[in-house]
C-alpha cells in the first residue's frame, strides 16, 4: 500500500458492539482499550479510531478516516461528500433498518405535523427535520436536544420531537405516539474521496466490504447436512431452497447420498420436519460465518 495504513473509523457508542462483532464474524479482531480512541485489529495495513457515528462522516470527508461506518442519517445530516461504498443493513439490536418518526404525547391533539404549525420540536437530528417541515410549510421552533428526547415532550418542554427508533416500543413506553416517519436509515460503509481513488486502498475497502456483507448475509443463514436415500432426491430436487441447487456427495453405502444446503434460518423449523418425510437422517444444522 501506498501509505503505511488504511484509516479506519469504527462508530463509538450505540453501534459500537454490533460493529465490532460483525467485523470478527467477517475475520477481523478489533481489541479496544479503556483510555483511548485507538483499537487493535489484526492487521497490520489497518489503522483503528473510535469516533462518534454522528460525526464519522465529517472525518471521512476531510481525510481524517479513509473509511468508515456510520449511519445514513448522519450524511445526510452533515451534507457530507463521500463515497457511499455500500449498505451496511445491521443495528445495536437488529438487522432491519431504523426510522426517524416525529412523535407527540399520546394524549396531544396533534395528529399530522401540520398541526405543529408555531409548536417547540426536540431533536439530534436539527439540519434535516427544519429542511422537513421547510417541505412542507410548516414553521417551528426547532431545538437540539443533548439526550433523553422522549423525555422532553412528556415533560412538556417541547410539542413533539423527532427520534430514531427500530421497534417504537421506548416511544410507547413513554406514552408517545408517532404521527409521522420523515426518513428511513442504516448503516453504511463509506469512503474518503482521494482513498478511494488510490487502486490500493480502494482494493482493501472493497475486501474489507465483502467480507462484511458476506457476514451479514450468513446471520440469516444457517448450513444443513443430512444423508438422503439416494431414491428420493430426485423427489427432492426443486423443492428444497438453497442458494443454488444442494451439495450432493456419494457415501459408502450406494443407497444413500450425503446432501449439503445454506438456508434462511426463519425455514428451518417448517424444513426439518419436510425432510425427515422424505426419509432424511442424521441431519445436522451447523451456523455460518460468512456467505459470500
Amino acid at each position: 500500500m501506498s501509505e503505511q495504513f488504511l484509516r479506519l473509523g469504527v462508530p463509538k457508542g450505540s453501534l459500537q458492539d454490533a460493529t465490532l462483532k460483525l467485523f470478527e464474524k467477517a475475520g477481523w479482531k478489533i481489541k479496544l482499550h479503556e483510555r483511548n480512541y485507538f483499537p487493535d485489529i489484526d492487521d497490520n495495513r489497518i489503522k483503528c479510531s473510535l469516533a462518534r457515528a454522528q460525526e464519522m462522516s465529517m472525518y471521512v470527508e476531510n481525510g481524517t478516516f479513509d473509511v468508515g461506518l456510520t449511519g445514513m442519517d448522519w450524511i445526510r445530516e452533515n451534507k457530507s461528500d463521500v463515497v457511499v461504498v455500500d449498505d451496511l443493513i445491521y443495528s445495536k439490536v437488529s438487522n432491519r433498518k431504523a426510522r426517524w418518526v416525529l412523535c407527540v404525547r399520546g394524549d396531544s391533539p396533534y395528529k399530522r405535523p401540520e398541526d405543529l404549525e408555531g409548536k417547540k420540536i426536540s431533536t439530534e437530528l436539527m439540519g434535516f427535520t427544519k429542511e422537513y417541515f421547510e417541505s412542507i410549510g410548516v414553521n417551528v421552533d426547532v431545538s437540539f436536544s443533548w439526550g433523553t428526547t422522549e423525555a422532553k415532550v412528556v415533560e412538556g418542554l417541547c410539542d413533539g420531537i423527532v427520534e430514531i427508533t427500530e421497534t417504537g416500543t421506548t416511544i410507547k413506553a413513554n406514552g408517545l405516539r408517532i404521527i409521522a416517519e420523515l426518513m428511513q436509515t442504516n448503516t453504511q460503509i463509506i469512503a474518503n474521496k482521494e482513498a478511494w481513488a488510490n487502486p490500493e486502498k480502494r482494493q482493501l475497502i472493497e475486501e474489507i466490504n465483502m467480507l462484511l456483507q458476506g457476514a451479514l448475509r450468513a446471520g440469516k443463514m444457517v448450513g444443513l447436512k443430512m444423508n438422503l436415500p439416494k431414491e428420493k432426491l430426485s423427489e427432492l430436487n426443486g423443492t428444497l431452497p438453497s442458494l443454488n441447487s444442494p451439495t450432493v456427495a456419494e457415501l459408502q453405502d450406494p443407497n444413500w447420498l450425503s446432501v449439503e444446503v445454506m438456508v434462511e434460518e426463519k425455514i428451518v423449523r417448517e424444513l426439518i420436519p419436510r425432510l425427515v418425510s422424505f426419509g432424511a437422517e442424521g441431519i445436522i444444522e451447523y451456523p455460518l460465518n460468512k456467505v459470500i
